[in-house]
């Protein structure tokens, strides 16, 4: 059983560090240092997001942010740590999250080459909608 605990400022270092590893696992293009995400992170706290940490038999396990400015609801960050992975917590805190936001539809990117994310978000009923592309230099 995973439980859904809602985060605070006091919460910013701890969440800045779990989206840096966020950062790296899904090898994102995002050079910014541990100050920088924490400033980021607590900007949108400020701005109309919510972070949660998920707990499970007394341990932190991840956590999700959340942008409630959107309708529905934008999952910016989901992170399970690296430690407590392939053992149900990933699935386990999505359906917590969505039952103590008392949601049954949310919506989240997904970086095209992370083909572990999109089968695991397939496998709980999500469909791609769109495309979102980039020119590089």
């Amino acid at each position: 059983m995973v439980n859904v605990q809602a985060c605070t400022q006091a919460d910013i270092p701890e969440l800045a560090e779990l989206n840096r590893m966020l950062i790296e696992d899904e090898k994102a293009d995002n050079p910014m240092t541990a100050a920088q995400l924490a400033r980021r992170m607590a900007e949108f706290l400020g701005a109309g997001y919510k972070a949660f940490f998920f707990q499970a038999e007394g341990t932190r396990v991840g956590y999700a942010l959340v942008d409630f400015t959107k309708s529905p609801l934008y999952l910016r960050h989901f992170f399970i740590c690296r430690e407590h992975r392939r053992q149900g917590y990933g699935r386990a805190a999505f359906f917590a999250l969505l039952k103590h936001l008392q949601v049954s539809q949310m919506d989240l990117d997904v970086y095209v080459w992370n083909h572990r994310g999109i089968l695991f978000w397939k496998s709980l009923g999500f469909a791609a909608r769109s495309m979102n592309m980039r020119l590089k230099p």
